[in-house]
């Protein structure tokens, strides 16, 4: 084990450790007053199942933190496996793709106007119950409004790299 490391290296060494994890990969997005933007997200877990609802991480730098503090809800789509570029997209890392640009595929919205990705994997729409500050992150914890599924396999993302989740022998 590392003892206690200097922030930088601490950070470092943080970041390798958890390229070892495997997430999902989700785009977040929002819409209302504060704008309509959607980013990539892998910090998404449930919380509660009765009553339904989840958690996504943002990073307070981003604008989407505070488009999701403006609007109230957000929406958060579970990316298939092929749909790997539209996730580099809303990262800001696309070759091929605009950027965040949401004309790069179609989008359903929910009631309030949320954009969810149309063949996603899974789709959720929320509503902000709480946020709480986390280091450089807020933590959004959501009631879940609407879901939706499909079979598509979800895409994964470890070693730095996306995956695909393979079922394990019988």
């Amino acid at each position: 084990m590392t003892d206690t490391l200097n922030s930088e290296t601490a950070r470092a060494a943080f970041v390798n450790a958890m390229s070892a994890a495997v997430t999902g990969v989700t785009i977040v997005t929002t819409n209302g007053p504060g704008g309509r933007l959607g980013r990539t997200i892998s910090a998404m877990a449930s919380v509660s199942a009765d009553p339904p609802m989840l958690l996504v991480c943002v990073n307070r730098r981003s604008p989407l933190e505070l488009a999701i503090r403006a609007n109230g809800v957000f929406g958060v789509s579970v990316l298939g496996e092929h749909q790997a570029d539209l996730s580099d997209a809303f990262a800001g890392r696309s070759q091929s793709t605009t950027p965040f640009a949401f004309a790069a595929r179609h989008w359903d919205t929910d009631a309030a106007g949320v954009p969810l990705l149309a063949g996603a994997a899974a789709c959720f729409a929320c509503r902000v119950e709480s946020a709480i500050e986390a280091g450089t992150h807020t933590v959004f914890i959501g009631s879940v409004l609407e879901t939706d599924h499909s079979n598509a396999s979800p895409l994964a993302y470890t070693g730095r790299t996306y995956a695909r989740p393979l079922p394990l022998a019988a």
